[in-house]
């Protein structure tokens, strides 16, 4: 059997926890919605505009997922700011 599920699973957990400074499965998957939601929208942009218009409430939950990483985010950037500070 294949190592790269796993090598892959520990990619996502540590960029989980380089984002938003924890990697609990919750987060763990709300991190790889975001990602592969952002990416879409990147490089298919008209793709993510027709699943919002089909899928309203989607497009709804996926913009509170953004702006809780966001928050998340935030607050890990001032955690690790402070630790360095402190050093």
């Amino acid at each position: 059997m294949s190592e790269f599920p796993k090598q892959f699973d520990a990619l996502l957990d540590k960029y989980t926890e380089l984002l938003i400074g924890e990697t609990s499965p919750e987060k763990k998957e709300m991190v790889t919605q975001y990602a592969l939601y952002t990416f879409i929208a990147k490089h298919m942009p008209a793709l993510v505009k027709h699943w919002n218009s089909l899928h309203p409430d989607g497009k709804e939950e996926m913009k509170k997922i953004v702006g809780e990483i966001k928050e998340l985010n935030e607050v890990h950037r001032e955690e690790v700011n402070r630790k360095k500070k402190d050093e």
